[in-house]
Order: C-alpha cells, then structure tokens, then sequence
C-alpha cells in the first residue's frame, strides 16, 4: 500500500488569509498546508479520505487520475464542499463517483449539493452515488475490507477507517474506549493533532501524542495543523522517534 497526504491542514489552511506570523510566511514548503485528505492506493484500488475545497488542485498535483471511492469522515465544508470536482473523474471513467458516508452525513451532502442528486439534473452534473454506511459494521471496497472507527469531533460523532494495518483518524478529540481494540496492531496511524493549547473539539498535540502511545501504531503520522502548531521542524522536533509531523505531498509505502 502507499499512502499520500494530500493535505495537512486545519479548516482554514495554512497559510491563513491575512496572517503575518513565522508559519504563515515560512518560505518551506512543508508550512504550506492544503485541507486535509489523502490517497490510499493499492495494486487495485485507489481510496481518497474526504473532499475538501482544495480537492482539484490536490488531485493535480498528485498526478492521480483514478478514484474508485471516497470516505467522509464528517459533514464539515473543509471535508465535502469538493465533491463538484469529481466531474472529470465521471467524464474520464463514464461511471458514477461512489462516495461512503454516513445517514447524517448523507442528508446534509443531498442538502447542499442539491442540484447533484435533483431528478431532473443539467447536462454535467457530478454523477455521485451515496453508499450510506452503519458505522459498527465492517465493509468492503472491492478486495479491502474497511472498518469504520467511531471517534468524537468535539460533541459531534464522526469517523475513522481502518484499512488492513492502516487506520486514518481526523478531527478527533476522543476516542471511545470500545473503539481502540479497532486500532491494535497498527503499521501505520494518522490522526490529527490541531495545535498546543486546549481546543473543545480537537486534540492538541501533546494529546495526540499521548493518544498514539496509547494505540501504539509502528509509525504515526500526525495532520490537520494549524498555523498555531508552530513550523514543521519545530513539531518534528518534539515528538517522539516513531511519531512525525506529516506534511502536504509526502507519500508512504508500508
């Protein structure tokens, strides 16, 4: 499998619109964070996790042509408001787009994106078909059997997926105790870790960390930074040896 970050940002990306601090006028590239998602591939089958407002620009930068699915975690723009752009997608492979999600994740997809599933639709519209998911029963994509991790987005219950040794966990800001024997014998995690000071529907950094310990994944990646989090190499170095601050762009093989 390999696995590519599309992007490593918090709803507002980085850099902020009108910001002047040391993160949002680094000159390195890796302090430039895209919304968050990402590109799971196999010799089969390609998954992206989420649909945010820099989809297109992620999708041509990545030189990924093919999507089979997507997985939304949740409802928010930063993570649906680019659905609209798989229209090439359904141009180039003349088939629908299937996007995973769940009841409540689905009705507010139908609601904003209306003129998608409209009875009478224009010529061009996405082609989009919602596969609603339950969100304790295991399912599969092809060859891969997807397992979705129940977690708290503040008060708000989302997903996680977990792919064979793989598990990707956004937005989080716990985690219920019954879900982390969903998450043993990790190869590779990524969750989110949105700054260093107390949020009331994200994980600092510092309880990201604790929450990796405690999952105990060989190798943890970390996402959905703020400008706040600080530069990337200040993160990198703080965290520990198997840990790392992931960044827009960077692709694993596990």
């Amino acid at each position: 499998m390999k696995f590519t970050f599309f992007g490593t940002g918090t709803s507002q990306g980085v850099p902020v619109i009108g910001c002047g601090c040391e993160v949002c006028t680094s000159p390195d590239a890796k302090d430039k964070r895209l919304r968050v998602s990402g590109l799971l591939e196999t010799d089969t089958v390609n998954l992206v996790f989420d649909c945010g407002p820099d989809f297109r620009q992620q999708m041509l930068r990545s030189g990924c042509t093919k999507v089979d699915a997507l997985l939304l975690t949740h409802e928010h723009n930063d993570h649906v408001i680019g659905l609209d752009d798989v229209r090439p997608l359904n141009f180039l492979h003349k088939k629908d787009m299937v996007v995973y999600a769940l009841p409540r994740v689905a009705a507010e997809v139908k609601q904003r994106f209306a003129y998608v599933f409209a009875e009478n639709k224009y010529p061009g519209a996405p082609m989009v078909r919602l596969e609603i998911l339950n969100p304790y029963i295991p399912f599969r994509i092809e060859n891969l059997e997807v397992t979705p991790i129940n977690v708290m987005h503040g008060n708000l219950p989302i997903l996680g997926y977990r792919i064979a040794d793989f598990a990707y966990l956004t937005d989080v800001k716990t985690i219920p105790a019954a879900e982390f024997s969903k998450l043993k014998n990790l190869d590779i995690l990524v969750l989110s870790a949105l700054h260093h000071t107390e949020h009331h529907s994200h994980l600092t950094v510092e309880q990201a960390v604790k929450i990796a310990r405690r999952i105990n994944a060989r190798r943890t990646y970390f996402i959905h930074f703020s400008h706040r989090a600080g530069l990337h190499r200040d993160i990198e170095k703080m965290l520990p040896a198997d840990m790392f601050a992931a960044y827009d762009g960077l692709t694993i093989e596990f």
